[in-house]
């Protein structure tokens, strides 16, 4: 198995595709708006996937976090609200907010499961700054670190609850950056002891599954690398300080944050501690290059990634049970005056 996570191009897999996945046999697979249509299509597409190596616990993934990051569209699917609602109900109601987040989570679980996904790229557990760059913005969960801790760890158990894995994010820590990573790599000055702020969250949950990178420089920990390419910040902030054994995930390897080929910022986030390298826009060649470039999955990871998808049903579930959480989620973010849900 490559320790690879790989995008597909179009609806439907492509011969060149089907050839290509079934001789690398990557650790999983990741959509985006180009890949679905509709629930019938979609399902057939995660079947096939599913087929390609006749494994049923198969790590499919998706960005599904509601408000400006949302893969699956109305009006084939229900749009969901941004995390930071949940926030604002923490403010007056930390109960409540915790669990709206819950039920929230676990019927948006329930369209994943319904179309066959296994992995929701969800929660973020980045800490919002002021003055930061508005790339994580609305989609965090607050800025008071224990209260991102315990509003992820609802999303966690909601997700479970409908048989999807989450994966918090961007370990360690995404809140302080002052450029989009997807344009820029951000550099981040703060001093160790200001960053424990932006570790909490992910300690308070070392226990979840999976977690994906940042591709953002900490100079306090390690001024030359960004954190998905750093030995240190892998194995002495991620691993020890904040105690994550689940399975790490890189961000995406596209992103203009990292240097190098494609290839080659894969071996070299490989080398450096991460387990799986991302990428997510299917270009046949780079990702041909990834397989070469990287080794077999070793034995952890591939015991990491069994315990990451231990949990998952994607059978297709109970339809009645959706409304009934979004029920409850609504008349618990009817408390903040003025919210509209969507």
């Amino acid at each position: 198995m490559t320790p690879a996570i790989f995008g597909l191009a179009g609806l439907t897999l492509s011969d060149s595709e089907r050839a290509f996945f079934r001789d690398a046999d990557p650790a999983g697979y990741i959509l985006f708006g180009r890949n679905i249509k509709s629930r019938a299509q979609l399902r057939a597409l995660t079947d096939d996937l599913r087929a390609i190596h006749g494994r049923e616990q198969c790590f499919i993934c998706i960005d599904q976090e509601g408000g400006r990051v949302s893969r699956m569209k109305a009006p084939e699917w229900l749009s969901f609200p941004s995390a930071e609602v949940f926030d604002r109900l923490y403010d007056l109601a930390p109960a409540s907010a915790i669990e709206a987040a819950r039920n929230n989570a676990a019927a948006l679980g329930l369209d994943l499961a319904e179309a066959g996904i296994s992995v929701d790229c969800l929660p973020l557990l980045d800490v919002r700054q002021p003055g930061a760059n508005d790339i994580i913005g609305d989609r965090a969960l607050g800025a008071e670190p224990m209260r991102v801790a315990a509003l992820g760890r609802a999303v966690l158990q909601g997700l479970a609850s409908s048989g999807v894995a989450g994966v918090v994010k961007h370990i360690p820590g995404h809140g302080r950056a002052m450029a989009d990573s997807h344009k820029a790599l951000p550099i981040v000055t703060a001093s160790a002891e200001e960053l424990e702020t932006d570790i909490a969250p992910f300690r308070a949950i070392a226990s979840a599954p999976i977690a994906m990178t940042a591709h953002i420089r900490y100079t306090a920990w390690d001024d030359q690398n960004p954190a998905t390419q750093s030995p240190f910040v892998i194995e002495e902030i991620i691993r020890r300080r904040i105690g994550f054994d689940g399975l790490l995930l890189t961000d995406d390897l596209d992103m203009e944050a990292l240097q190098g080929s494609v290839p080659e910022r894969a071996a070299h986030a490989i080398a450096a501690g991460c387990d799986v390298a991302l990428n997510c826009w299917a270009k046949m060649d780079d990702m041909v290059g990834i397989a070469k470039a990287l080794p077999a999955i070793s034995a952890k990871t591939a015991a990491r990634l069994e315990r990451a998808l231990a949990g998952i049903d994607v059978t297709v579930p109970d339809p009645g049970r959706q409304a009934g959480l979004l029920a409850k989620r609504d008349a618990l973010l009817a408390l903040v005056p003025g919210e509209n849900v969507v």
